[in-house]
């Protein structure tokens, strides 16, 4: 069943009317007053009065201080086609107020209401949401494909892949009522992009599609490892589609955080050390995990990038000690400590990992279906890579597996004759490689907040100065970001997903801080500030100038050395979700 795909919504003091352009008779009410949903016939209840505007779908609703809020898409662009079925990017939503009025709001509510409407702004302005009226965007060709064929008339909603459904929280009023099932939009936060292409002056479509996850979803050093349902910490599926003459070929990958309970807390330092969860039952966690990657996904090469020396490594041998005591023979673990291998740039290092799961490659293969409906191969495995973040070195792995896949696909479809190589199709490869790229970098902004690091490799095949400087200073925003900004970005995904639900009697924003937390910064900026004065300011240097500087430097180097000791009071924490906790506070 398809979703309206052209609405004009209709606004008056009392009420929201959301008329479906193509189906005028089927109006959905919604009372602004008793919060009630409903549907009549006819053109005839909606108001002369009214004021109106197009729109292009119902994100859903949302409770806050103030009450209820509808959330529609106001723009939104092509991103693409998939199986003949468009799919469309959100450009654009609004946020919009049942109530007529906030004066029932003392001076408190008012302002952590505008917080939590700031919130949910925040998420809707994420790198990039997704939907379609007619195709199941949420599940992958091979998927679609092995269900009965009344599977298909069910909603979209009803039938979508609840793991990359994100605006399921949002959608609740709508779904307990199943005749407004042609109203509910089911949307995912990921990556799409489609081309039309020329290789070996043959035309086919090469599409890349990547699901984000929404169980255990957040930012970068505030949701790692794995829960107690085997749920991991910044999940993608990511497939790859060729279409060419009618048939269809899909190759699919995962990604995840490492799958045991670990952690890797904020604490001002650059790297925070990650750490196993003493007296965790690493196993269990593991096991629900693979169990449901099995179901889902058929045997598993794990791909671990991590070092296998420092903290990283100790990581990677706790990993490394569950797996063996799991023991599947579905699960097979391959660890390759990725910066020690391609260390000085030798990113052609990688080819010796990919050669020690080739075989793996060739026994996977691919989904392959062909224009009269004829199933020539089905993909009975998945690599699984990852590495800390699952972000910068899984996204290199991920697009070398995902190359030489199109081999493959090529050689089989007839686009490439025997002994010829994509590497040689210049317009196809430089393509290829800057989807790939554009691709970690969009991973990368929803989980981290920045781009990724060494996507000049990914588009260029080599590692340059350039690019070198470029993840320079994404390393540098990062660190801004998830010390001082990913506490409100993870409530903003909490409250989103509905992990957190508003309730009108409790005030929770608000945190009080220690005297640090405005002393010791203040005493840096000052120390800072006097040192380039004292530097640039006298033609000479003099005796005392010198004791200038030495003091001044002096107090910057203490000040500082205190806010990193005291680093937890200075990190933005989470508020709403109680499962982060900031260490016990070192004293001045």
């Amino acid at each position: 069943m398809d979703v309206h795909d052209s609405l004009i919504l209709h606004e008056t003091p009392d009420q929201f009317l959301i008329e479906p352009i193509h189906d005028p008779g089927n109006i959905l009410v919604i009372d602004r007053l008793n919060q009630e949903f409903s549907l009549v016939d006819g053109k005839k209840h909606i108001p002369s009065t009214s004021k109106s505007r197009s729109i292009f779908g119902i994100v859903g609703t949302i409770r806050l201080l103030a009450g209820p809020y509808l959330v529609v898409i106001t723009k939104c662009s092509k991103a693409g086609m998939v199986n003949g079925q468009d799919i469309w990017k959100i450009d654009e939503t609004e946020i919009l107020p049942f109530a007529r009025t906030i004066l029932h709001l003392n001076e408190e509510q008012l302002a952590e209401n505008q917080v939590y409407k700031a919130m949910i702004e925040h998420v809707l302005n994420i790198p990039h949401f997704y939907f379609s009226y007619t195709y199941d965007l949420t599940h992958s060709l091979q998927r679609l494909h092995n269900t009965m064929p009344e599977f298909l008339q069910i909603p979209l909603h009803e039938r979508a892949d609840e793991r990359f459904v994100w605006n399921r929280h949002l959608i609740r009023d709508f779904v307990s009522q199943p005749q407004m099932a042609k109203f509910v939009l089911p949307v995912m936060l990921g990556f799409v992009q489609t081309h039309h292409c020329t290789v070996n002056r043959k035309k086919l479509l090469y599409t890349l599609i990547s699901r984000r996850c929404c169980y255990r979803a957040g930012t970068r050093f505030f949701m790692r490892g794995v829960d107690q349902e085997g749920q991991v910490a910044n999940y993608v599926e990511t497939e790859q589609i060729v279409e060419y003459q009618g048939d269809k070929c899909s190759f699919i990958q995962t990604r995840g955080s490492i799958p045991i309970f670990w952690s890797q807390l904020p604490n001002l330092k650059y790297k925070p050390k990650p750490e196993a969860v003493q007296g965790a039952n690493h196993l269990e966690g593991l096991s629900r995990h693979f169990d449901f990657q099995v179901l889902n996904y058929g045997k598993q090469v794990i791909l671990n990038l991590i070092d296998q020396k420092g903290a990283e490594g100790k990581l990677e041998k706790a990993f490394s000690d569950v797996i063996n005591s799991f023991r599947s023979p579905f699960v097979k673990y391959e660890a390759f400590d990725f910066h020690h291998e391609c260390r000085k740039m030798r990113y052609d290092r990688l080819s010796v990992l990919l050669d020690r799961v080739s075989a793996e490659q060739e026994e996977y293969v691919y989904f392959m279906l062909l224009k009269d409906g004829t199933v020539v191969r089905q993909q009975d495995g998945v690599f699984r890579t990852n590495c800390i973040d699952c972000l910068d070195r899984t996204n290199v792995l991920q697009s070398l597996l995902a190359r030489r896949n199109l081999q493959q696909v090529f050689l089989k479809l007839g686009v490439l004759g025997e002994g010829q190589r994509i590497e040689d199709q210049q317009d196809f490869e430089n393509l290829f490689k800057n989807i790939w790229a554009d691709h970690a970098d969009v991973i990368s902004t929803q989980y981290s907040g920045t781009g990724a690091l060494k996507t000049d490799f990914t588009r260029l095949g080599k590692r340059t100065k350039s690019g070198l400087l470029r993840d320079g200073v994404n390393s540098l925003v990062r660190y801004y970001k998830n010390n001082l900004a990913d506490g409100f970005r993870q409530d903003a995904i909490d409250l989103f997903l509905g992990n957190y639900v508003v309730e009108q009697s409790r005030l929770v924003i608000r945190i009080e801080r220690s005297w640090k937390y405005l002393l010791l910064p203040g005493i840096w900026c000052i120390a800072t500030t006097m040192v380039f004065v004292t530097l640039l300011l006298p033609n000479e240097l003099s005796t005392e100038s010198l004791l200038y500087l030495l003091f001044w430097s002096g107090m910057a180097v203490v000040s500082s050395y205190f806010i990193v000791a005291n680093g937890n009071e200075f990190v933005d924490w989470p508020k709403l979700v109680g499962r982060h906790q900031p260490p016990i506070q070192l004293e001045l």
